[in-house]
């Protein structure tokens, strides 16, 4: 179950994803200071990846970044993708780990942001790079989300509905092409855009946006809302599959007894899945400008590397109890990639 997401939308069959604290763990925030220097690499995080329950796996990226390059590394934890894409795309941040919309938007800003390496999938390759993008709601609720005893996302409408940011790629872009593609075959909904997506009053009752995946489940889980958009891998260190078909429509996750924050105090609670659909997997992205080449090619290497693929602080073992980024199940690594991979999430805005 380390690994999670949302089967519908043929549209979407093919894009990726996307972390807690404003406060660096060296200090500063993502938004100020400069990024690289002659002796520093800062790696800015999303929310979703900022928690104190993923320090360790934080710093086994940046231990690895430092013995390929020999210099120190700063992480930059955020509390809004904003940051976290406007340090990489300014040269505040040298690294950042971003789902595919977050790099197309740095990319968009600033060219010189490109990708460095994916994980792969249990195959080791890129043919199943993929996680779930998922639809939710609380337990219990899922019956009005069936017809002739199939979920489906005719009666979404009207409802409230909390997304990620509109900069997530599996917390926002991926559900809501899905559904802007499923409703515009009705008369009614001909002319619905994206943008219809954003606020309350358009489509949805009330919309609200949870700022990081956890923080997404969290206000479906609270009553805040009653369907949630957000990814399996981003709730995976909270939540086990309890009953039906991991990463399928009619999936019921429980939030565990030892949840961290933001689930301390939601043990117990449950939630069902209408909808789950693939998404390629997020990059590690780099700014060329602010890393000279020498530095580029170091890091490439050292994702890539044999070593790293077999280094149990990046890559955890799928049975340890320790909380983690990726997890080793298989023959899981990270594999090198061009910009033009991420072309099927860029014709989702089109």
């Amino acid at each position: 179950m380390k690994r999670l997401l949302f089967p519908v939308f043929a549209l979407v069959l093919m894009v990726v994803a996307g972390c807690a604290s404003a406060e660096s763990e060296g200090g500063d925030s993502a938004d100020s200071g400069s990024g690289s220097s002659d002796n520093k690499i800062t790696i800015a995080w999303y929310p979703n990846e900022s928690g104190g329950d993923l320090k360790a796996a934080r710093e086994g990226i940046g231990q690895m970044i430092e013995e390929a390059t020999g210099k120190e590394v700063e992480h930059k934890t955020t509390t809004d993708y904003i940051i976290a894409i406007e340090a990489i795309a300014n040269g505040n941040a040298d690294v950042a780990y971003m789902g595919a919309q977050g790099y197309i938007e740095a990319n968009n800003k600033n060219e010189n942001v490109q990708p460095i390496a994916v994980s792969s999938g249990e195959s080791g390759t890129l043919d199943d790079a993929k996680y779930y993008s998922w639809l939710a709601v609380k337990n219990g609720n899922e019956e009005a989300y069936q017809q002739a005893g199939e979920y489906s996302i005719d009666n979404i409408a009207g409802k409230k509905f909390s997304f990620v940011s509109n900069s997530s790629t599996s917390g926002f872009k991926v559900p809501s092409a899905g559904i802007v593609s499923h409703f515009s075959e009705q008369e009614k909904y001909s002319d619905l855009a994206q943008e219809d997506l954003l606020k309350g009053g358009d489509f949805f009752s009330q919309v609200q946006f949870g700022g990081s995946h956890q923080g997404s489940a969290v206000n479906l889980l609270t009553g805040k809302a009653e369907i949630a958009a957000f990814c399996d891998v981003c709730v995976a260190n909270y939540v086990e599959n309890v009953d039906g078909e991991h990463n399928k429509a009619g999936a019921t996750y429980e939030v565990t007894k030892d949840a961290a924050e933001p689930f301390s105090n939601l043990a117990g609670e449950r939630f069902t899945l209408i909808n789950s659909t693939p998404v390629l997997n997020a990059p590690f992205a780099m700014n060329t400008e602010s890393l000279n080449e020498e530095t580029q090619q170091q890091l490439v290497k050292a994702f890539t590397s044999d070593e790293t693929a077999n280094n149990e602080n990046i890559f955890v073992p799928e049975d340890s109890q320790d909380n983690a980024l990726f997890y080793k199940s298989a023959k899981e690594r990270f594999i090198q990639v061009e910009d033009s991979w991420f072309d099927p999430i860029r014709e989702l805005s089109k």
